[in-house]
Parts: structure tokens; sequence; C-alpha cells
């Protein structure tokens, strides 16, 4: 379980990134983040593993203080967060499988990182994550000769082999053509609905968002002005979600 209770975000050059957010997710939902680009969609998403520091209020995931966590406490908090990002994050001159064995390298002696040599059971969990989105056939390829599609499925291939409980999109589809997109969503809602992962997604299409998600949030300079089910959200909330801007996002 997620949990904001009147967090704030304030940047260092004074920019309000959030302002008295809060909102509860519960394990295994999926939620879609709508609204205005710089209306603090990646700054909701970023706060819940720490990329960005929050700086009023309280968040808490499965009872954790996000906010008290250091060190190794931070870490191991982190690996059951799954982070994929637009630009896929990967390393494109090396194969498949070893972009996703890289998910294992936090928890590896220093001397097996440095030499590439990975446990068996590391590699058998990579594959198998590759087979849960579908490209175990590309596992020996290198990752530049791939489509965007399918680098961005290799990096949620990487997060699964984690065993996340949670995963965090930050404009997954943003740099994809209509149909790849609606192919990796479908394979974030498999995901989500086979495993019971919570998944969270920031995403500028709202045609996407209200197909694919359980629940819409929309913000708006930093507030939070809708958050319900897709079967409540109509043209005026989506007006109010982008300041009448909608022309922007249809």
């Amino acid at each position: 379980m997620i949990v904001f209770r009147h967090v704030d975000k304030v940047y260092p050059n004074g920019f309000v990134g959030l302002r008295d957010v809060s909102l509860q997710i519960e394990q295994g939902e999926f939620v879609a983040i709508i609204g205005l680009s710089g209306a603090g969609k990646s700054t909701l998403i970023r706060s819940i593993n720490r990329m960005h520091d929050i700086t009023g209020g309280e968040l808490t995931v499965d009872d954790a203080d996000v906010r008290s966590l250091k060190g190794k406490e931070l870490r191991r908090f982190r690996r059951k967060i799954g982070m994929i990002f637009q630009s896929f994050n990967l390393v494109t001159r090396t194969t498949v499988i070893k972009n996703v064995l890289t998910s294992f390298v936090p928890d590896l002696p220093f001397w097996r990182v440095l030499f590439g040599i990975f446990p068996q059971e590391a590699k058998i969990r990579s594959l198998e994550a590759l087979d849960k989105v579908g490209i175990l056939e590309k596992a020996y390829v290198r990752v530049d000769q791939l489509s965007g599609g399918q680098q961005q499925r290799v990096a949620l291939a990487r997060t699964l082999a984690q065993d996340p409980s949670i995963i965090l999109a930050d404009e997954p589809v943003a740099a994809l053509d209509p149909v790849t997109a609606k192919q990796v969503m479908d394979d974030f809602r498999r995901v989500n609905q086979a495993m019971n992962i919570s998944v969270l997604i920031n995403i500028h299409h709202v045609e996407l968002a209200l197909e694919y998600a359980d629940r819409i949030i929309g913000i708006r300079e930093g507030e939070i002005v809708f958050d319900g089910p897709v079967s409540e959200v109509n043209e005026k909330v989506l007006s109010d979600i982008y300041a009448g801007k909608l022309e922007e996002v249809i």
C-alpha cells in the first residue's frame, strides 16, 4: 500500500512540484496519472522510490516511512519497486539477457559484477522474465537490433526479474507509435493482473489511460484535482485536469 499524507515537494529553485497531496493506492491497482506537462506527474511517481525527496508531509510504502530510509534500508526498499523510463535505459551494445541480468547487480559480490559472472538462478529468472513479456527468443540478440517496443519490453523484463511489488512507469510509451504503445500497455496490464503488481503509469495519452487503467489520478499545478475510477471520467473532468487545454492531449 502506498499512502501520501499532505505531501509537498518544493524544488530548490522554488518551483512547487506537489502541493498537499493525499491519496492511498492499494496493492494490485493499475493507476494512470494524467495532466499537462509540468503538472507534477513525474514528481509524484518519482517520490515513491525516493528519486525525488519530498519536502513536507508523510509518504509510506507498506508502512515504511520513505523519507527516513537510508543506506542499505533504502537500497532494499528500492529493490521492490521497479522503474520504467521513456528512454528504456538499456545498454544497447550488449545482449538482451545481459541487460536483464543487471537487475541482480546490487545483490552480487563485486568480483561477480567485475567479471560478469552471474549465478545460474539469476540467468533462469532473467529468461523467465523475458518469457513473461513475450521476447524470450530475443535473449541473445543485441539490444540495438530491437525495435523501440521490444526495447521497452526488455526494460519491463529487467524490472520483473527484481520480483517487484510495485512498478512505476514514467511516460513508458511516449516514444512509441500507437500500435506498439498498445502492445506495451497490454504487457503492463497482463503483469498487473497475473502477478498482482501495483502499476502506476505517468502517461500523456489520455485514451490509453482510459483504456487500460482501473483508476485515474488527475494532477494540475502540483495538486490532485481528480481521483477516481475510469467510469467517472468525463469531458468536464478532463477539462478541469487539463485547465481547458484538451486540444493538447486529444
